[in-house]
């Protein structure tokens, strides 16, 4: 990815303003991490022993001397991820760092668990895989798929919108991925460009599982996800289910191509205002078959919005699609 160091410093400044203002939650509408926290947090801490322990433990134990560490991909606030190499194989990954005093310190500790157990079981072209997983006394290590062109979030700053070629191929492959995390009971409730990663050939591969949830019933009832792409059911704290994914599919969309989420707002409160109200402004030059599209996803009733196999059959899509080769043949092969 290029870099954004020749842009104005005030338009960094907006950049950054912006990207910490999408990660506010529903605290100002009586909800928040900490509320979602409580709410889903299992008996028993994974971190403070020490250990990561899952329902299928991994066969290979890892050790950090595997690996040859490279150039940091990414920092946060929990820890880095860094290009890595086995040693053994040369098999390129990215290695999560993180670390367990500022897990536990911030009470997620759960978190890390669904993350952990939940991508570790999902494979599909279009997800980011999770390979393995292993600690020592100071941090948890996740060994991740590696995906060379980094955040869409990067592109989409760089290109400010996406042309109808590019959003529809994105829409196309997040619909595919949702439709087989669904079928395995996962609600994603994150879905953002922060959270999409791209591979050698522009491919998306949904990361950060840390917020999805594993359900029998689908059926949820916790504050979680960013606060440009809530949707109405989380901020009003009902109960909801797998169809929040396409409320923010929806979101996704519009912020493709417009280069804003629909609700963006001065404030918090008004944006959730906004929300509610379903208020969506639809700029004149957004091609038609996207309204449709995009009107058609974000309804303020769950059972209204459009399912994400209609998605894949909606006219815009089809007539802008430029995917050859579709996951399911890709697994298949």
């Amino acid at each position: 990815m290029s870099s954004n160091r020749s842009e104005p410093a005030g338009k960094q400044k907006r950049t950054r303003d912006r990207r910490k203002r999408r990660e506010g939650l529903v605290s100002e509408a009586g909800g928040g991490r900490s509320a979602g926290r409580r709410a889903d947090r299992p008996p028993s801490p994974i971190i403070a022993a020490g250990r990561v322990e899952l329902s299928g433990a991994p066969v290979r134990r890892f050790t950090v001397d595997d690996f040859e560490i490279g150039r940091p991909l990414g920092k946060g606030k929990f820890g880095n991820v860094y290009l890595a190499r086995l040693k053994e194989s040369h098999f390129i990954v990215a290695l999560k760092v993180l670390f367990k005093s500022q897990i536990e310190k911030e009470g997620l500790e759960p978190q890390l668990r669904r993350e952990i157990e939940i991508q570790a079981h999902l494979q599909h072209p279009n997800i980011l895989r999770l390979y393995n997983y292993f600690h020592d006394a100071r941090r948890v290590y996740l060994i991740l798929e590696y995906a060379p062109r980094g955040e869409l979030y990067k592109e989409l700053q760089k290109s400010h919108t996406l042309d109808e070629q590019r959003t529809v191929t994105i829409m196309e492959e997040v619909a595919d991925a949702l439709i087989y995390c669904h079928e395995k009971k996962v609600i994603h409730r994150d879905i953002k460009p922060e959270n999409l990663l791209l591979g050698l050939r522009g491919e998306v591969k949904i990361a950060d599982f840390g917020w999805s949830v594993h359900t029998p019933s689908l059926r949820r009832k916790t504050a979680c996800g960013t606060l440009d792409y809530l949707p109405p059911e989380i901020i009003e704290r009902r109960t909801y289910n797998e169809k929040v994914d396409l409320w923010s599919i929806g979101v996704l969309c519009y912020e493709l191509l417009v280069g804003s989420p629909p609700f963006e707002s001065p404030s918090h409160i008004e944006t959730y205002q906004r929300i509610l109200k379903v208020d969506v402004r639809l700029p004149p030059s957004l091609p038609l078959g996207a309204r449709d599209l995009i009107s058609r996803l974000l309804r303020y009733q769950p059972s209204e919005r459009l399912p994400l196999a209609q998605i894949l059959e909606h006219p815009w899509v089809r007539a802008h699609s430029q995917r050859v080769l579709r996951p399911s043949i890709q697994m298949a092969s």
